[in-house]
């Protein structure tokens, strides 16, 4: 069942890349992530050793970024992270990425798991915050600090 909460002037509105509700910690990088040869999907670990999360994991988290980054095949690395459990609960993206996108759509039409991968202004949140993605009335996303 999905969330539909209203907002207040202390929410952030966007749009939905692929719909959903989702709660988490935040995992805020200033640099893309490539899912491809960046995220092992049985772990959630980050193991591009170029990235500056390097060892951490996106498992469960609200992964906040500019935008994903590289190979096409990052929408089946997606894909497979969130049939595993391994994926982030969501994902915020300051830039549309139809990569991401088509890996959180087909890992819902496949498997029946929805991961929302939302399109808005990411400006101030932090790392350890814990957020909440929902829906509003209209069908935008909101994301709030719960």
């Amino acid at each position: 069942m999905t969330q539909r909460i209203e907002t207040d002037a202390a929410e952030r509105l966007g749009t939905f890349q692929q719909a959903g509700a989702a709660e988490g910690q935040a995992l805020v990088f200033s640099q893309p992530l490539s899912f491809w040869g960046g995220i092992d999907a049985e772990t959630g670990g980050i193991t591009d050793h170029s990235h500056p999360g390097l060892g951490q994991n996106v498992a469960g988290r609200i992964l906040v970024m500019p935008s994903g980054r590289g190979s096409s095949s990052s929408s089946s690395v997606l894909a497979e992270a969130i049939r595993s459990g391994t994926a982030p609960a969501g994902i915020l993206l300051e830039r549309p990425d139809p990569i991401l996108a088509v890996g959180a759509i087909v890992a819902e039409f496949l498997y029946g798991i929805s991961m929302p991968l939302v399109v808005c202004d990411i400006a101030g949140l932090v790392s350890g915050e814990r957020l909440a993605i929902g829906i509003r009335g209209d069908g935008r996303a909101i994301v709030r600090k719960i």
